[in-house]
Parts: structure tokens; sequence; C-alpha cells
């Protein structure tokens, strides 16, 4: 039995679900989020909550119940408070700036990166060595914080790179002369 998908999703105030079959949208102050749910699970509103039910007791229906119920309540949050991925930058010279909708990065190659934001992402930069990506979609937030962590990951000799913020970068020794 699922642990996560047997507890309800409640529904805050000034957020607003409706369900059409497999079709979830969520609504709030942040903005607006559709989803599918999997054929294998039903949502129905129940009390100013949302309710996940299997069909079946199924390996991949039971796998499906707490996935669903996960994927609601990241909507639900994202419309009501949003979320947010910091990144740091580590290394002599390297720095970012948001000018438009374009990142701008400085990470010690030939030339500068210039990285469109995309569509329902905020991104900050407070510092020239701090971003934040911002925005309701928890899954299009992380992913466009990957995406700008792989234009320089964090290298195990001197720690230069871009990295999480308070993620640990295991170091190595030099060369020994």
């Amino acid at each position: 039995m699922s642990r996560v998908g047997k507890n309800p999703v409640p529904i805050p105030d000034g957020v607003e679900v409706t369900i059409d079959g497999a079709l979830v949208s969520v609504a709030g102050k942040l903005g607006r989020l559709d989803g599918r749910i999997a054929p294998e699970v039903s949502a129905a509103l129940d009390d100013g909550k949302v309710v996940v039910t299997p069909h079946g007791e199924g390996k991949r229906a039971r796998q499906m119940w707490g996935l669903a119920r996960s994927v609601i309540n990241n909507m639900v949050v994202g419309v009501s408070q949003g979320f947010h991925r910091d990144l740091q930058i580590e290394g002599v010279g390297y720095r970012a700036q948001v000018a438009g909708r374009t990142l701008t990065l400085d990470l010690g190659y030939s030339h500068r990166i210039e990285f469109p934001i995309p569509d329902g992402i905020e991104i900050t930069c407070e510092r020239p060595t701090a971003i934040r990506v911002a925005g309701a979609d928890r899954q299009a937030v992380g992913q466009v914080a990957a995406e700008i962590r792989a234009f320089r990951k964090p290298e195990p000799y001197k720690g230069k790179g871009i990295r999480y913020v308070g993620e640990y970068v295991r170091r190595k020794e030099g060369k020994k002369k």
C-alpha cells in the first residue's frame, strides 16, 4: 500500500483545482498548471482536498498512486508558493548576469554563454556569483537549474564551476612534486 498516495492533497485558499478525467488543472496566484495522471489511478475532489485512488492492486497501480498524488501536490504548492533552486558560481572571473530574458554567463571559456530564459521561469542574480531559478512548475525549475549547472560542472581539483547551494564537491589531491 502506498504511504504517499493514501494522504489527500489539501487545497489552500486562493487555489482552484478542476479534474476532468485524467486531466488535472490547478490555478493560483502564480499561474496555471495542467497535468495528466496515469490511467491506473483516478483523482476526485472531496471536501477541499484531492483524493487519489488506484484502480486495482497491481504493482503499477500502486506505483502510479503515489506518483499521481505527488504530482498533484507539486502543482498545488507550485501555484500557491512556487519553487526555487539556488546556484552558486566558484572561480576567478566567473560571473552571471540577467539582461531581459537572457542569462549571460562568463565561465572561463573563450566566449560568453547566452542562455534564453524559458517561459514560466524567473532567473535573478542578486550577486554576480549567485543565481536563483524560480517558478511554479517544479520539474521545469529543476530542469533549467540542471541545464545551467551543466555549462561548467564543479571540478574536483580546485572546486571551480557552478554548483547547487549546499552541494558538497568532493575534492581530490593534486599532483605531487
